[in-house]
C-alpha cells in the first residue's frame, strides 16, 4: 500500500485504498468470509487478523517530489491515472469538495455533460477534464493554487458554462460531438455571437459534402475556419496519372516538364469555393508551385 504524508501529520491512502476498506469493514462485521462473520471467529483467529502487517510505503516532501514518487512506483497492478496522483498529492478542501461534482458514479458533471465528454468519472477523468479546459492545460499549476480553498464552486460553474455554451451554439445534437474539446472552443470563442440556425445548416451541408471525410472535425472548423480539419478527400492515384498523361507531364504555372513523383494534385476550383475532388477540378502542378499556391 502507498500513503502520503498530510501536512497535519495524518496520512493520505493513495494505492490500496479498497483493501483498507474491505479489511475495516470486516472487522465491523459488514460481510462474512466462507460463511464467517469476524465476531464468528476464535480469539487467536481475531488476533490474528489484527496484528497481521501489512507493508505500507509512506511518502513525504514536497508536492512535485511525491508526484514523481508515485508516477515511478506506479507500474503494477492496475495503474493509477494521472489524475488520480495528482489527487494524491493536492489533496485538501477544494478536492473535497471538487470530487462531489466529478468523481462519483451519476455525479452532476456526467449527468449535464456524459453526451459531451468520454472517460470514466470514478478515475477522475471527468475531473481532469475539467481542470485542463479551465486551467488551459496547466492542471497542476491550477490544482496547486487552490488547493486549499473552501470549495470547488468556481470550477463547477465553469463546467456548466462551457456545457451550456456548447448547447445552445449547436442546438442539434450527434454522436460526433462527443470527445471535442469543448472548454478549449468556449475558451476561444464565448464572446462571440453565433446564429446557431445558420451553424446547424452549415454543419448539415458539410455532413452531406462527399469530400468531407472526418465529421468531428466540422465543429472545430465551424468555429477555427481552418480546413485542416476536415480531411478533406484527396485525389486518387489514379486520377493523379491521368491528368499528368493529359498534361504531359507539363507543370500548368511555369511550364516545366517534370516526372510524376515530383508534382502534387491540386484542385483548380478550391474546396471552399465549391470545388469538387473529381477529375475535371484536378491539376497536376509542381511542388513549388503547389506549395506557392497553398501558401496563398
Amino acid at each position: 500500500m502507498y500513503w502520503a504524508v498530510r501536512e497535519d501529520g495524518n496520512f493520505e491512502v493513495i494505492d490500496g485504498q479498497q483493501r483498507t476498506i474491505s479489511i475495516c469493514q470486516y472487522v465491523k462485521g459488514d460481510y462474512s468470509y466462507s460463511f464467517k462473520y469476524y465476531h464468528n471467529l476464535q480469539k487467536d483467529e481475531q488476533a490474528q487478523i489484527l496484528n497481521y502487517e501489512l507493508m505500507v510505503y509512506v511518502c513525504s516532501g514536497t508536492d512535485s517530489e511525491k508526484l514523481e514518487w508515485f508516477k515511478t512506483i506506479n507500474i503494477a497492478g492496475e495503474k493509477l491515472t494521472e489524475q488520480e496522483l495528482r489527487n494524491a498529492v493536492y489533496y485538501g478542501s477544494w478536492l473535497s469538495d471538487a470530487k462531489r461534482y466529478f468523481s462519483k458514479t451519476g455525479c452532476p458533471a456526467y449527468s449535464i455533460g456524459e453526451k459531451y465528454l468520454v472517460g470514466a468519472v470514478n478515475r477522475q477523468e471527468y475531473l481532469e477534464k475539467a481542470i485542463q479546459w479551465i486551467s488551459k492545460n496547466n492542471i497542476e499549476d491550477y490544482m496547486a493554487q487552490h488547493q486549499h480553498d473552501p470549495n470547488a464552486n468556481a470550477l463547477w460553474q465553469y463546467y456548466q458554462t462551457v456545457i451550456t455554451w456548447v448547447q445552445g451554439t449547436f442546438t442539434n445534437y450527434r454522436k460526433e460531438m462527443k470527445g471535442i474539446e469543448w472548454g478549449e472552443l468556449y475558451n476561444a470563442y464565448k464572446d462571440n455571437l453565433f446564429d446557431a440556425k445558420k451553424l446547424e445548416n452549415e454543419i448539415k451541408a458539410l455532413i452531406e459534402d462527399d469530400d468531407v471525410t472526418n465529421n468531428k472535425g466540422i465543429y472545430y472548423y465551424i468555429l477555427h475556419r481552418d480546413e485542416k480539419y476536415l480531411n478533406l478527400r484527396a485525389f486518387d492515384d489514379k486520377t493523379k496519372r491521368k491528368v499528368y498523361e493529359k498534361q504531359k507531364g507539363i507543370c500548368p504555372t511555369c511550364k516545366k516538364l517534370f516526372e510524376l513523383e515530383n508534382m502534387e494534385a491540386d484542385h483548380i476550383i478550391p474546396w471552399h469555393d465549391g470545388g469538387k475532388t473529381e477529375e475535371a477540378n484536378c491539376q497536376m502542378l509542381c511542388k513549388m508551385d503547389n506549395r506557392k499556391k497553398s501558401g496563398k
